[in-house]
């Protein structure tokens, strides 16, 4: 069974725009104008769909440097917490059983 893809949703930059704007820049690797162009259009996808591990500490850089971000599954568009267990308790609509769905029912976390 193919696993989901989750992306990072940037929702706002917060108050250290500046820093937000670094972490996107070693996030995504882009210029320091497409960064800042990206920070400026929040709410948007920073980075393209990955493993959940990899947009989970994409998610914590950005947040790490003041930013407001969310973890989000390609399947479903739920959020997923950093935390052990659903945040959405509303049954997966993606094309595949429930059950595989990260949203529903994430690892635990170690």
């Amino acid at each position: 069974m193919e696993e989901p893809g989750f992306h990072v949703l940037l929702t706002e930059p917060g108050d250290r725009k500046t820093e937000a704007i670094r972490a996107i820049r070693a996030i995504t690797g882009l210029s320091l104008r497409d960064s800042k162009l990206l920070v400026e259009s929040a709410p948007i996808a920073v980075t393209e769909p990955d493993w959940l591990e990899a947009a989970q500490d994409a998610a914590g850089v950005l947040e790490a440097a003041g930013a407001h971000a969310r973890v989000l599954c390609d399947w479903c568009d739920r959020i997923i917490t950093r935390e052990a267990g659903p945040l959405d308790p509303t049954p997966c609509t993606g094309p595949w059983p429930p059950a595989a769905c990260r949203a529903s029912c994430p690892p635990a976390a170690d």
